[in-house]
């Protein structure tokens, strides 16, 4: 279990999965944001409590009140996050000791962020945080984040839970459209798997206080988020249950951004690409023919490939390459980045993958057994 408060109301908004089949805290969370009077976030992991009926929902709702109770607002002023297998009912009398618990030890310090950042694991090998400043004409805004993540993660967002927090003054009017850039070319381009989750929820929180930022300043606010959520959503493909590589795929050329986004997409989440990348084969066969069938337009004739900076194919043409060294290059590189030309389009986009090993076959073969 996991505590967030703000002292005050929080200005905040939310980003949810997009897959039809959602879970309670998703549904409830839908309904809460955006606001300017938000007070507390609360998360339990080890289970989803997705496809659960009504009885799910009103365990969600308990979760608030309980927290409601205890820090002195409204229910409808907590947002409730869960992670974990789902079809299972939360097991209520730990969820209401482990929120007194959580309560308890509320702390402004360095050391109640990690723990909160850990207690939101579930699969994870490792917590996943970001902080980090801006320096706006002498005036320093910080951001704290956390986010937890390992398995059936794919876009858009991915089995993930992450809360992003800031002191930067932030009118409720712009939190939304923020939100959904910083989604969008961060936890919108990573994948492990290609499996859309239940329970995805991305939320930001703003407790600054006096005149909301705007134009330039929200601007480069926006910039420097974007970047911070990038930085944390690469922790998550590289704890890709049993990852051994990250896999940053660059696509230029083509006709929009949304087309090189999609052709990225589908290079990043091909079984034989990921397998590839593990095993330190660099088959750029299998790179170049999933942009072909991403759905997208591409020109063969001005399709070239570059693995980290090896030029193996140009303008429709394969060149001859040093296999073992670049296979050796592949094999020592935690990150193996995918360089696409695929035409000579204004279009470009960047998005991470992991690859894919026995272990995370393993793993999710033997999941709830």
């Amino acid at each position: 279990m996991a505590l967030v408060v703000g002292d005050g109301p929080l200005v905040g908004a939310g980003v949810y999965t997009t897959n039809q089949i959602v879970a309670a805290p998703v549904v409830l969370c839908r309904g809460r944001t955006p606001s300017s009077s938000l007070r507390a976030v609360v998360i339990n992991s080890g289970n989803a409590n997705a496809c659960t009926g009504d009885v799910g929902m009103r365990d969600a709702e308990e979760m608030t009140e309980r927290v409601a109770q205890r820090i002195g607002c409204s229910p409808e002023q907590v947002l409730v996050m869960s992670t974990g297998v789902i079809g299972r009912r939360l097991p209520m009398d730990r969820v209401r000791a482990g929120i007194d618990d959580a309560y308890d030890q509320l702390a402004d310090s360095p050391a109640a962020f990690v723990a909160c950042s850990t207690a939101i694991m579930t699969t994870d090998a490792f917590r996943k945080s970001v902080t980090d400043e801006l320096n706006l004409d002498g005036q320093v805004y910080r951001v704290a984040a956390m986010a937890k993540g390992a398995g059936m993660i794919a876009p858009n967002m991915a089995t993930m839970l992450a809360l992003v927090t800031t002191d930067a003054p932030l009118a409720q009017s712009d939190l939304d459209e923020l939100l959904r850039h910083v989604a969008d070319h961060s936890f919108n381009r990573v994948s492990v798997d290609g499996h859309t989750s239940t329970n995805d929820t991305l939320v930001l929180l703003s407790s600054g206080s006096g005149t909301p930022l705007s134009g330039e300043s929200l601007d480069r606010f926006r910039d420097f988020l974007r970047e911070s959520c990038i930085e944390l959503a690469k922790q998550l493909v590289a704890d890709g249950e049993g990852a051994t590589h990250v896999m940053e795929i660059r696509v230029r050329g083509a006709a929009s951004e949304d087309d090189a986004n999609r052709i990225a997409q589908v290079v990043g989440e091909s079984p034989l690409v990921k397998t590839a990348i593990t095993g330190g084969d660099p088959n750029w066969g299998r790179i170049v023919s999933a942009a072909g069938y991403a759905g997208r337009p591409i020109d063969p004739d001005r399709t070239s490939l570059d693995l980290l900076g090896i030029p193996l194919y140009r303008d429709g043409t394969p060149l001859a390459f040093d296999a073992a060294e670049a296979s050796r290059r592949i094999r020592e590189s935690p990150t193996v980045v995918i360089d696409l030309v695929v035409g000579d389009g204004p279009g470009s986009a960047t998005r991470w993958a992991s690859d894919i090993t026995v272990e995370y076959v393993r793993f999710n073969s033997e999941y709830t057994t």
